[in-house]
């Protein structure tokens, strides 16, 4: 049961103020639909996860550093410009659209925002360290939704109190900032490669 216990201590711990507990915030004030997004949240970890332990060796082997942070740096500006476009969801409760709108948002946005994210890596190293791989990913996939749908919970309850435009335009500000960073880090590789060279 280590295989499990210990995926899941570290996820949580690391998942604490999070990028990812800023975007289960504002998905729980944009919608106000707590288990969709929950729901969205576990299939879009399940997803990642199974993806980072299974193929993520692979993939590092195909680009070089460099490529996978300004990749990453591309992600983070492409999450902050979604976060600021309003909602346009129509009222009406038997629209298709909107009974699904908050499960595929956060399954899309906790997709991408999880893509080379540290518990991405994380996933990636337990999955090599334990011959226990299901164990690994239902793991690090409850630390997730431990850190989070706490926070949703709070959220959806706080939704008529909170500001979202304000919320909207500080998450969008926080990952403009982690792309400014992840483009910075891009940048200083190709330097110290150019500088090596």
């Amino acid at each position: 049961m280590e295989a499990f216990f210990i995926p899941t201590l570290i996820v949580a711990l690391a998942e604490i103020g999070d990028k990812t507990q800023l975007l289960a915030l504002v998905l729980a004030a944009r919608y106000r639909k707590p288990w969709p997004i929950i729901l969205g949240i576990l299939v879009a970890t399940l997803a990642n996860h199974f993806a980072a332990g299974a193929l993520g060796s692979w993939v590092a082997g195909l680009f070089s550093p460099q490529t996978l942070t300004w990749l990453l740096a591309g992600s983070f500006a492409a999450v902050a410009l979604w976060t600021l476009i309003p909602d346009k969801l129509d009222d009406d409760e038997g629209n298709t659209a909107k009974n699904f709108g908050p499960f595929v948002a956060t399954l899309i946005a906790f997709f991408m925002a999880e893509m080379g994210d540290k518990t991405q890596v994380a996933t990636v190293m337990l999955a090599a360290q334990y011959d226990a791989f299901v164990l690994v990913i239902l793991g690090t996939t409850v630390g997730m939704l431990l850190a989070n749908v706490p926070v949703v919970l709070i959220g959806n309850f706080a939704a008529e109190r909170l500001p979202l435009d304000l919320i909207r335009r500080l998450a969008a500000a926080a990952f403009g900032l982690l792309a400014l960073y992840a483009a910075y880090e891009a940048w200083t590789m190709g330097a110290v490669a150019t500088a090596a060279a």
